[in-house]
């Protein structure tokens, strides 16, 4: 069996895809997938930090759509999230996969507090953990909460998983002909306003150099081959044609 080239990771993608073909909620079938799909990868070896959104059961930044205060619909998602990973904590148990979910907000009757060095160990132990509730703070992306817990724990990189094969210079689900950027820097995520990530989750990355590979999650095996050291979508780092 191929061994992964990374020793520990995070795993981030939206709530969004969880919910499959159905614009809200939760599709047992996709969960179940996504479980497998893991599952095969941590057998590589590497240590797997996830981070969920919650944009299929709630999104902070529609808040103001519904008259809801920004601060009171970020800590909605918040919590949209903890369902999340808790779907997914349970998708991964039945294939045998050790998990614990982690969150930023107390709710110790569901969920262990996050706290780094118990998140550590747990990895060392070989659980998958789950990073739930965000930063725990308002007006903070999943994506910035995965790019902090993955420069917290000392992850090897942090993985983005999307719909598409990675980051084109058009959109590819509008025009045929957008093409796919292998590398990208920092600099050139920010100043081309790509939105693959949030500015302050990239700016975080950025300052701690940490590597960001994003990469179509709706292939079969694609994150196992990705680990094991084949060239799968895109990579952003500090370093040009890395």
């Amino acid at each position: 069996m191929n061994k992964s080239i990374f020793k520990r990771v995070v795993l981030k993608f939206s709530g969004e895809v969880l919910a499959g073909d159905k614009e809200f909620g939760i599709s047992a079938d996709v969960v179940k997938s996504i479980a497998s799909e893991i599952s095969d990868a941590k057998a590589s070896g590497v240590e797997i930090g996830l981070v969920i959104g919650g944009g299929n059961i709630f999104r902070g930044l529609n808040a103001e759509d519904s008259n809801i205060d920004r601060a009171t619909g970020d800590q909605m998602g918040m919590l949209a999230t903890i369902i999340n990973s808790l779907a997914m904590q349970d998708a991964l148990e039945n294939v045998n996969v050790e998990t614990r979910v982690l969150t930023a907000i107390r709710m110790d009757e569901i969920a262990e507090p996050y706290i780094r060095r118990r998140a550590v160990r747990h990895l060392e132990k070989g659980r998958l953990t789950l990073f739930s509730a965000g930063t725990g703070s308002p007006y903070f992306t999943t994506d910035t909460a995965a790019a902090l817990r993955a420069i917290e724990i000392g992850a090897d990189i942090l993985i983005k998983g999307t719909k598409v094969d990675g980051i084109f210079d058009k959109d590819p689900e509008k025009d045929n002909d957008a093409k796919l950027i292998k590398h990208l820097t920092y600099m050139e995520v920010l100043e081309k306003n790509l939105r693959v990530m949030d500015s302050t989750a990239i700016s975080l990355c950025m300052e701690n150099n940490l590597p960001i590979t994003v990469y179509n999650m709706k292939k079969p095996g694609n994150l196992k081959r990705l680990l094991t050291g084949e060239k799968i979508g895109t990579t952003v780092s500090g370093e040009k044609n890395a």
